[in-house]
């Protein structure tokens, strides 16, 4: 049979273990079709490039099998029905990679990087921090020599 990799993606509102059952669902079917969920992985909510739907964010979930082309047109029907999936797509592919994809490599060099250490000042900050009085509008006054009202000062 051939080999078929589909990206899911569903709405914020739904929750991790919601997603997981509609894969839960889609790995049932295909078995009793005579397929078999290769590889499944499960990205987090990620933010979309636009708005979907009026949504943001999505959960995203990747799914490899060995299926029928005519089981994949059902599946493919079945998640356009359900409304808690925005978007799906199903790509034929030769081989399934049993290594972890790309996004969630990436994920974990995230998480090894840490802390950078302190933040250097910007290109135009001198690194002096201005209080009240030391804007500019405070210090033409104070050099005018309007001392008579200060506001925050009560006599």
């Amino acid at each position: 049979m051939p080999l078929y990799e589909t990206v899911l993606i569903a709405r914020n509102d739904v929750t991790q273990q919601q997603v997981e059952t509609i894969a839960d669902e889609i790995g049932v079917e295909l078995e009793t079709d005579g397929g078999a969920v290769k590889k499944r992985e499960y990205w987090g909510l990620r933010g979309l490039a636009y708005r979907i739907k009026k949504n943001r964010k999505g959960h995203y979930m990747l799914l490899s099998m060995d299926a029928k082309p005519a089981f994949v047109t059902e599946m493919e029907r079945k998640l356009g029905l359900n409304e808690d999936v925005l978007r799906f797509m199903t790509v034929r592919i030769e081989a399934i990679d049993e290594a972890p994809s790309a996004i969630l490599s990436r994920k974990s060099d995230d998480r090894e990087r840490g802390f950078r250490g302190p933040k250097p000042a910007g290109r135009f900050e001198s690194g002096r921090k201005r209080g009240f009085d030391d804007r500019e509008e405070f210090r033409a006054r104070d050099a005018f020599g309007g001392d008579e009202f200060r506001p925050g000062s009560e006599e």
